[in-house]
């Protein structure tokens, strides 16, 4: 599949959804007018952890404008319980209400909704909610969560422990009994958030009449949505529209059915009026979905050239307080996968992952983030113990080409991947032996210099065998259908959720060239549950392989059947010797190929207004669907280089240089995959230096609820990203396509951290945890200072 050649498969084109965006035209949940439409408000808990023990909605209900407020109570006569169980080991049933009716978990945790003629107003009436509270002692960290005499967060659980899994492949002990030495390394993630630029918002509309509820809201994954919101409401599928139009940015917050968008569903029904809600910032810092927060502790066993014989990880996550998805979810895929591009045979891992009482977790670009850090910079860490080059230990350690295939500890196979020739490719470009060179020079003029390089192998598509092998409920096909108008317009869809992507442009690439048609002419039709069909939306980076490759795969099926029209048509046996390209049918005469007289138009017009005319066994019109189950997990892989210089006086980091080599396979579009290179590595690189969702230890305060207390890198403190194509296809994909968009959070994370480390090497300080603000590193610079003789972490 992979060696076909493309015509605009790859090719340098503007993203088509620009001109709307860029220009404001651009249609959010926020341009939607609803006539008539009321406005909900929700009133948060100020507690971490509190028995709820009256709601006074008296002073609140007189306000003018309140139409209603509504508890848990409430809710939970129109809403069924929210159950997280599916049938892993090691992992405990987890069930919530709608809304709180006995206590709250988190300072923010909704309580009651006051609806209102307009927001202002129901934003006055919630501050006039009177609610009495018992507060209870916060669980705020994951290791007070691990205490045997720790308050429980949810009191349905026996403790805190929510998930707990342990596998051991191979002789890891005999490895570690008979190694030159045991290393041990230590990796602190901190927690943060999504922060998309639109925050989450709804506009549910029961239709009285129809029984049926049109729901408007900004989703990655609207066919799963609707399904959790039919579910719930009590519903059938067919009694519920999902529509997500344009969204401003997800990151992996937009894929749960959120209490509060449940909440406005419920009350919409019960009102037989339509009801919007909008989160503000200070909410979406609050309440919304947050993440990253685990521990990671590595034991590696070497030799005396650094090579790896075994490795022992221990992962330590705290999920806050409620379970939106499987607790073992995400540190079990970076338990799975983080061997990454090394061969190791002897392997164990342990993951806890601990309830709290903070924000539920979920998936964030990249939730295996943690992953490359680790793995890399426990290569860096025998490095330093062994007095050698970590190049010269990731190259020991490294699977050659020759060995691939390869099967990981975990069962997972890595195949198509090309981390030498990437990491090559990287250290060739930053002159890595110079810049050596040059490091010593600056050390000896008093400056700090650091190069960190990270390999990334980024797991892309996650098909329904990795999910059932991970013991993880859930499936990875996708569903696509194209429909060829009589006019031979073509219209296209596939079951992602678009937020940001630029899925209109490289879909519309994939539909064009599997046709034979031009991408002006692919109209891609995504996030309406009535329009496209049930797929499993966008999460991970399977916007390329799963909703590409299907797209493509089903363009080729309608290709054939377009050529078959055309062969019966102009009087053919059959359609070997034709082809379409842009839209015009193509005869093979000798060696030349010649225009006939047929276009995408004319067969268009046969197919639906002349279907006497077709070919036997040729139903009338152009209408294809396909589905697609892609492999277990397709991977991509990148090789990142990052040099800082770390300011002894201040501990203040500059990126002086950034650079990646990356291998995505088929590149759809190059423009859409430039822009997810540079949106993750931002993304990792602001995550590791300025971001931090940072709770009071002794009441679980929330501390950083604006964005003067949550900092984001803006433009002024990132550095120019060099980006080198080095893309090799996939040989079991549609188009030999691998898919990206988180690998760059994954690599930035480890080449900053790492380069951090080699700048401070001289001074034995070693870089355990994140973020790297300046009074962290200052801190650990002075006490460096104070005790020369000492490692400081």
């Amino acid at each position: 599949m992979a060696s076909e050649a493309f015509v605009h498969i790859g090719a340098h084109q503007p993203r088509k959804e620009d001109a709307r965006l860029l220009t404001g035209h651009g249609r959010y949940i926020d341009d939607i007018e609803v006539a008539g439409a009321l406005h909900a408000c929700f009133v948060r808990s100020p507690h971490a952890h509190a028995e709820i023990l009256r709601v006074d909605m008296g002073a609140a209900l007189d306000m003018p404008g309140v139409v209603a407020i509504y508890t848990g109570h409430d809710l939970a006569q129109w809403t069924t319980r929210h159950r997280m169980a599916p049938p892993i080991e090691g992992l405990r049933a987890m069930e919530m209400d709608t809304l709180p009716t006995t206590k709250v978990r988190f300072q923010g945790d909704p309580v009651a909704c006051v609806i209102a003629t307009n927001r202002y107003l129901a934003e006055d009436a919630a501050e006039q909610v009177q609610v009495d509270y018992a507060v209870l002692p916060a669980v705020s960290t994951m290791w007070q969560a691990l205490a045997t005499d720790a308050p429980k967060v949810d009191d349905d659980l026996p403790d805190n422990l929510l998930s707990h899994q342990h596998a051991v492949h191979g002789d890891v002990a005999g490895a570690m009994a008979g190694a030159h030495r045991v290393i041990e390394s230590t990796f602190s993630q901190h927690r943060q958030t999504h922060l998309p630029i639109e925050t989450r918002g709804c506009i549910a509309d029961w239709d009285v009449g129809r029984q049926h509820l049109n729901f408007q809201v900004g989703t990655q994954v609207p066919h799963p949505y609707r399904t959790t919101l039919a579910a719930r409401l009590r519903l059938s599928e067919s009694q519920v529209s999902v529509v997500s139009p344009d969204v401003g940015g997800g990151f992996g917050q937009k894929i749960a059915l959120y209490r509060e968008e449940l909440t406005v569903a419920a009350i919409s029904m019960q009102l037989g009026r339509p009801v919007r809600w909008r989160e503000d910032r200070m909410e979406n810092l609050l309440a919304s979905s947050q993440a990253r927060e685990d521990f990671c502790r590595t034991r590696v066993a070497v030799d005396a050239q650094g090579r790896v014989l075994a490795l022992d990880l221990e992962i330590v996550e705290d999920f806050g307080a409620y379970s939106f998805y499987p607790g073992n979810y995400l540190a079990r895929v970076v338990a799975m996968i983080v061997t990454g591009p090394y061969r190791i045979a002897n392997y164990a891992y342990d993951v806890k992952v601990v309830l709290s009482n903070k924000v539920g977790n979920g998936p964030m670009r990249a939730p295996m983030s943690v992953t490359s850090w680790v793995m890399e910079g426990t290569l860096d860490a025998v490095a330093r113990e062994l007095g050698l080059d970590p190049v010269a230990v990731r190259r020991v350690n490294m699977l050659r080409p020759d060995e691939l295939p390869y099967t990981m500890a975990t069962g997972e196979v890595l195949a198509d991947v090309s981390p030498n020739a990437t990491m090559d490719g990287v250290l060739a470009a930053i002159g890595y032996d110079r810049l050596r060179e040059r490091q010593a020079q600056a050390r000896a003029d008093g400056r700090w210099l650091g190069i960190g390089v990270c390999n990334v192998v980024e797991s892309t598509t996650y098909g329904s065998k990795f999910y059932k092998s991970a013991g993880i409920a859930g499936s990875g096909h996708e569903a696509a259908w194209i429909r060829i108008e009589p006019s031979g317009a073509v219209n296209a869809s596939v079951g992602l959720g678009a937020t940001g992507q630029g899925y209109e442009t490289s879909l519309a690439n994939a539909v064009a060239d599997g046709l034979g048609v031009s991408p002006a002419d692919v109209r891609v039709l995504l996030g309406h549950t009535d329009i496209a069909p049930y797929g499993m939306g966008s999460r991970g980076a399977r916007g390329g392989t799963a909703g590409g490759g299907t797209l493509y795969l089903c363009a080729q099926q309608a290709r054939t059947t377009v050529l078959a029209i055309a062969a019966h048509l102009l009087g053919l046996a059959d359609a070997q010797a034709l082809r379409l390209l842009e839209s015009r049918v193509q005869q093979q005469v000798e060696d030349r190929w010649t225009d006939t007289a047929l276009t995408l138009a004319d067969i268009a017009r046969v197919a639906y207004l002349d279907p006497l005319a077709l070919p036997p066994g040729v139903n009338p019109g152009l209408e294809f669907h396909l589905t697609y189950e892609p492999p277990p997990m397709t991977y991509s892989n990148a090789s990142h280089a990052c040099v800082v210089e770390v300011d002894g006086a201040t501990g203040a980091v500059h990126i002086e240089r950034y650079v990646v080599a990356e291998d995505c396979g088929t590149v759809l579009s190059p423009v859409v995959v430039e822009g997810q290179q540079h949106g993750a590595i931002a993304m990792g690189l602001s995550g590791s230096l300025f971001e931090h969702v940072e709770y009071d230890s002794a009441t679980g305060q929330n501390l950083s609820g604006s964005l003067a207390d949550y900092l984001v890198a803006t433009s002024h403190e990132l550095p120019h990203f060099e980006l080198i194509p080095m893309h090799t296809p996939n040989r079991s994909t549609p188009a030999g396509i691998k898919g990206m968009a988180e690998g760059g959070v994954m690599g930035a994370i480890g080449a900053l951290s790492n380069a951090v480390n080699d700048a401070l090497a001289h001074l034995g300080v070693v870089v355990n945890q994140q973020p790297l603000t300046p009074m962290y590193l200052r801190g650990l610079i002075r006490q460096a200072q104070k005790n020369p003789n000492k490692t400081s972490t």
